[in-house]
C-alpha cells in the first residue's frame, strides 16, 4: 500500500489557517516529501509522524512556501532527533546552492558546522528523463509558473502506484497527457474568480477534470477564493491531515 498524507493544503498566505502545501508519501521501504514549506515540521509533529523517517524531499520549485521548511528539518536532525543516515534533497538544478544558502540565512553559524548526517543534493535539468531515488521513479515535468525559476510537476511511481503532483503551475494542456491513468493527481487550485498567469483557478481545472482520466483528483494549494466556495465545489479538495490510500 502507498499512503499519501496531506501535511498542508494551503497557499503561500496560509489561507484558511492551513499549513503550506506539502504531502508525505509512505510506501514499503521508503518515505518522502513532495515539497516542504516552513510549516511542515509542525504539521508532521501535530499528526504524530516521525520527521526522521523521511528519506528524501522532492522540491517542485524554489519559492519559500515550497522549500522554506528544509532548514527546520536539518535543525530537527541536529538537535531534537539526531540523525546519522543520509537524506536527499532533490529539485531543480539550483537546489544544491539555494537550500544551503537558505539554511545559512536562517542559522549562519549552525549551517557552517558539521551536520553529523550526509546531505545529498540532486538537481534536475529541464530536459526530462526519469530518475531513480531509492527505488522511486521520478519524472520531472516542466510547468509554467514564474519565468525566473525552473518549476516542475512530478510524476512519481512507487509501490506500483503513480502520483502526479502539479507543484505550482498555470494550467497547461500537458496535464491531460501527464495525468492519464495515474492513481492520484494532486493539483494546485489557488484561485476562483481571479485569473492569474502563474496559478490554476477552480473553473479552469473543473472544465477539464473529466479529460484528465486520472483515477483520483484532489485539489491542493488552496487559496482564499476556492476556500470561500468550498460548500459549492464538486471536485475533491484536500484538508490538512487527510490520508489517501492507494
Amino acid at each position: 500500500m502507498v499512503r499519501v498524507t496531506v501535511l498542508g493544503s494551503g497557499d503561500a498566505f496560509g489561507s484558511g489557517g492551513r499549513f503550506h502545501s506539502a504531502h508525505l508519501v509512505e510506501a514499503d521501504g521508503v518515505t518522502f516529501l513532495l515539497d516542504c514549506g516552513p510549516t511542515i515540521l509542525q504539521s508532521l509533529k501535530r499528526i504524530g509522524k516521525d520527521p526522521g523517517a523521511i528519506d528524501f524531499v522532492l522540491l517542485s520549485h524554489l519559492h519559500g512556501d515550497h522549500f522554506g521548511g528544509v532548514p527546520f528539518l536539518f535543525m530537527e536532525y541536529r538537535y531534537e532527533k539526531p540523525r546519522t543516515r543520509p537524506i536527499t534533497i532533490a529539485g531543480p538544478v539550483e537546489t544544491g546552492e539555494r537550500v544551503p544558502n537558505l539554511f545559512a540565512a536562517y542559522y549562519e553559524h549552525i549551517a557552517g558546522a558539521e551536520s553529523g548526517f550526509p546531505i545529498e543534493y540532486v538537481g534536475f535539468e529541464s530536459d526530462g528523463g526519469v530518475h531513480d531515488l531509492l527505488g522511486v521513479k521520478v519524472e520531472p515535468l516542466p510547468v509554467p509558473h514564474v519565468p525566473e525559476l525552473t518549476c516542475f510537476a512530478y510524476r512519481v511511481t512507487v509501490g506500483g502506484k503513480t502520483i502526479l503532483y502539479s507543484g505550482d503551475a498555470a494550467w497547461t494542456d500537458d496535464f491531460l497527457e501527464h495525468a492519464r491513468d495515474v492513481d492520484l493527481f494532486l493539483c494546485e487550485c489557488s484561485t476562483f474568480e481571479t485569473r492569474v498567469p502563474i496559478h490554476i483557478s477552480y473553473p479552469e481545472i473543473a472544465a477539464r477534470a473529466d479529460d484528465l482520466r486520472c483515477r483520483r483528483l484532489v485539489l491542493t494549494h488552496l487559496g482564499s477564493e476556492p476556500l470561500a466556495h468550498l460548500d459549492n465545489l464538486t471536485l475533491e479538495c484536500a484538508e490538512d491531515g487527510m490520508t489517501i490510500d492507494l
